[in-house]
């Protein structure tokens, strides 16, 4: 049986690490090198570094940053914000990332997914998507530009079509649940979860131990992302990875 991954987040925004609620009101938390150091040292099975606000400002991710957060960890370290090329990939694949996050430049030119699994492989090639729940309830709708923009597609099916493109894994944010601590949204992970065979990330709205055993219990998750909890220390990566552990999940202690 494979082991949940447990996942910090780190949002970083002009150098910093951030963190707001339903993507807005957002606060700064501290130095994303430090910050990714020490929870490589607590026992995260990896970390994600998205640079939030480079797409809405149409500026790269901010190599030297990526460069000595790769220093620092030894686990593996998914980049994203602002990529939109193979030549951006490339680039920060050579700072020392192991997997790139691709999100408004994959619905832009989907393409960008097949060649980039082509020529780096499918498992450098993670698709965060931003969905939302649309008003008459009949599904989700996928946001880009760090949820400024409701692009229409549909959440599901783009799923599909990135898995069939070559993605490795999904990045799924529920902008629903993202900030509000109360829970993961289960019914939208699990429904993206079953309509694809690759890795699924959950993420948005955890906001207590329960929270981590509900989203593997009743989704097929492979790894849960949270951000504030940890950045605040309300909770510790060991706290609930030995959590899991006596509630039957199988992680890596």
């Amino acid at each position: 049986m494979l082991t949940k991954r447990i996942i910090p987040c780190l949002d970083v925004d002009m150098g910093k690490v951030v963190k707001g609620i339903n993507f807005v009101n957002l606060k700064e938390v501290g130095d994303p090198v430090e910050i990714a150091g020490f929870y490589n040292k607590e026992g995260a099975d990896e970390i994600v570094f998205l640079d939030i606000s480079a797409t809405n400002e149409g500026r790269k991710t901010m190599i030297e940053v990526v460069k000595k957060t790769a220093e620092r960890v030894f686990i593996p370290l998914t980049v994203g914000g602002g990529i939109t090329s193979l030549e951006d990939f490339k680039n920060i694949l050579r700072a020392g990332a192991d997997k790139i996050s691709v999100n408004s430049a994959a619905i832009k030119r989907p393409e960008l997914i097949a060649e980039a699994a082509e020529r780096f492989g499918s498992q450098c090639v993670v698709v965060a998507i931003d969905g939302k729940k649309r008003a008459d309830n009949s599904g989700w709708n996928v946001f880009i530009n760090g949820g400024r923009i409701d692009t229409g597609l549909d959440a599901v099916e783009w799923a599909i079509k990135c898995e069939s493109l070559g993605a490795g894994e999904i990045l799924l944010t529920s902008m629903d649940a993202d900030g509000t601590k109360n829970g993961y949204d289960v019914d939208f992970t699990n429904t993206i979860c079953k309509s694809v065979n690759i890795p699924v990330i959950a993420s948005g709205g955890c906001g207590k131990l329960e929270d981590f055993s509900e989203i593997f219990k009743k989704s097929s998750a492979d790894a849960a992302l949270a951000a504030s909890l940890f950045h605040y220390r309300e909770l510790t990566i060991k706290e609930v990875k030995e959590y899991l552990k006596n509630s039957g999940i199988e992680v890596r202690i």
